[in-house]
């Protein structure tokens, strides 16, 4: 069992211990009715948009597949409008608030990066190449920076110090 899943009990526990602190608040600010109101109103909402998401994420990743390009940013795109569709669709305020920023562009930009990062460090080279297509490879041409310790082998400058595209192979993958 892997060390941080034994912590999931307990950020659950916080989380609801969090949702309904919140509720509360909100039931005193703004009365309980409103507050019952708002967490319904979002979770129609989440509901909605939950099936909206999908069927974008589903049609993103077929159209990648037919075109014969790799389905990873529609992918990643897709998981992140189905969490925060999810979120939002869970009765609770400040999961409702999580998830609908995931909708917003910006910040759903921001959270596709991180699973494609997190994705590309968690799978082999030659999967994410398949899921993201080949990574590019900048190559500089002109003086090296200086080294704390010296290196056995200077890099190796192709093509001019152009940028040339590449795929990145782990050894004994092929």
């Amino acid at each position: 069992m892997r060390r941080g899943l034994r912590f999931v009990p307990l950020a659950l526990l916080l989380a609801v211990v969090l949702e309904l602190a919140v509720f509360v608040g909100v039931g005193r600010a703004l009365g309980f009715g409103a507050a019952v109101l708002l967490v319904f109103a979002a979770s129609l909402l989440g509901l909605v948009l939950l099936r909206r998401e999908g069927m974008r994420a589903w049609r993103g990743f077929r159209s990648a597949a037919a075109a014969g390009q790799p389905p990873g940013g529609q992918v990643t795109d897709g998981l992140v409008g189905l969490a925060g569709a999810l979120l939002l669709a869970v009765p609770g305020l400040v999961s409702g608030l999580i998830g609908l920023l995931l909708l917003v562009p910006p910040v759903r930009r921001l959270a596709r990066a991180g699973v494609r990062r997190t994705t590309e460090r968690r799978v082999s080279s030659m999967v994410a190449g398949d899921l993201f297509g080949p990574r590019t490879v900048r190559v500089r041409q002109g003086a090296p920076q200086p080294q704390p310790t010296p290196q056995p082998e200077q890099p190796v400058v192709v093509d001019g110090g152009r940028a040339i595209e590449g795929e990145i192979i782990e050894p004994g993958r092929h």
